[in-house]
């Protein structure tokens, strides 16, 4: 099975409503879709959105990354040749992880299929079957409360609630959101940067104080200051959870010896694709640090090959792979089945995809 081409294409989905958080509103997914071709007729997909804020990458950035750089390296590579293929793939320049990750995705969809095998199988098969939270975006608290006891009434038992945007202004949503759906329902919050460190300390302290009862709490300081999360983590009660602070294993592995972090949160766009990722589920296994796996504003293409990451590992305990059930349509027909809450993978080989509708590779 040897690859013959890599093609591009954009696609577009609308949301069913606006998706806020600290560092921006969104309401469609605008991502790129990588196919690669083989010899045999064989077909891997992979799907990559351009995440500025976070990851640094744009639409022509991904395009250009694969296009003049990633591409030449892997045309005429025989699929087999996996180890290769990833070294390379890592090799071609740095950075610029989500156009890795889109690939990283298509070549791993292709090694399931060489083997005819679905994915989760062949990196642990630790189950078929997960259940996912999902995320309430950050508006007045009233609001907020509304979209809560919807979802609840959708079936879920565990929602994520976006702050960040006011500290003050977020206790009040958060109490208003306990209030209004109980105790019966887990809250974990995620305040994307949104605060900074002392700041953090005081409103999480006080959401302590007033019962709320929190999971635990999403990369509450910004991204680059892991000292900040630490005087986060040693001086509150509430679990934390590092996610924009990890894009490598050694991210990973400094906040982990730091103490600075409770937990991982590992994102396919952050860490390039699952051939790392799975660097970070080793490293987290050792120190017996437990993982969120999570994902960006992505369709059912990406996020598929993230539930079977999440299949097939065990530290991966919490998920957060609500990405699809935001969207107001699904153009991707096979990968993994969203009945709201809970996702189910088929034993289809790879990621099981047939079509993506409504893209124009070229």
């Amino acid at each position: 099975m040897k690859i013959v081409d890599i093609q591009m294409g954009d696609l577009i989905i609308p949301l069913k409503k606006p998706f806020k958080t600290a560092l921006r509103t969104v309401n469609a997914v605008e991502d790129v879709v990588v196919k690669i071709i083989t010899d045999t007729g064989h077909v891997g997909y992979g799907e990559a959105p351009p995440t500025a804020v976070i990851t640094g990458d744009t639409t022509g950035a991904i395009k250009w990354a694969i296009e003049k750089h990633i591409k030449p390296q892997l045309i005429g590579m025989e699929i087999e040749n996996f180890e290769e293929m990833m070294i390379r793939l890592d090799k071609t320049l740095v950075k610029n992880t989500s156009a890795k990750a889109a690939v990283d995705i298509a070549l791993h969809d292709l090694y399931g299929q060489l083997y005819n095998a679905p994915l989760y199988k062949l990196l642990g098969g630790y189950r078929k079957e997960i259940i996912t939270d999902i995320t309430i975006s950050v508006n007045d608290p009233e609001e907020m409360a509304r979209d809560s006891i919807e979802a609840v009434k959708l079936g879920y038992r565990t929602l994520k609630i976006k702050v960040g945007k006011d500290a003050k202004m977020d206790i009040k949503r958060m109490k208003a959101i306990r209030e209004a759906i109980g105790y019966d329902v887990d809250l974990r919050i995620d305040a994307n940067q949104g605060w900074k460190p002392k700041e953090a300390v005081y409103s999480l302290r006080k959401m302590e104080d007033a019962g709320l009862n929190i999971e635990f709490v999403e990369q509450p300081v910004v991204a680059h200051d892991f000292e900040g999360l630490k005087l986060v983590t040693d001086n509150v009660s509430i679990p934390v959870l590092a996610d924009e602070s990890v894009f490598s294993a050694k991210d990973a592995m400094t906040i982990i010896q730091m103490r600075a972090a409770d937990l991982i949160n590992i994102k396919l766009m952050k860490t390039g694709g699952i051939h790392n990722a799975l660097k970070i589920c080793s490293i987290a296994e050792v120190y017996g640090v437990e993982c969120m796996i999570g994902c960006m504003l992505e369709s059912k293409l990406s996020v598929t090959a993230a539930v079977h990451l999440a299949a097939a590992k065990s530290i991966i305990t919490k998920i957060d792979l609500d990405g699809p059930v935001l969207c107001a349509e699904n153009p991707i027909e096979g990968g993994a089945t969203f009945e709201e809450y809970k996702i189910t993978l088929s034993d289809s080989p790879g990621l099981g995809f047939k079509e993506v509708k409504g893209v124009d590779f070229s």
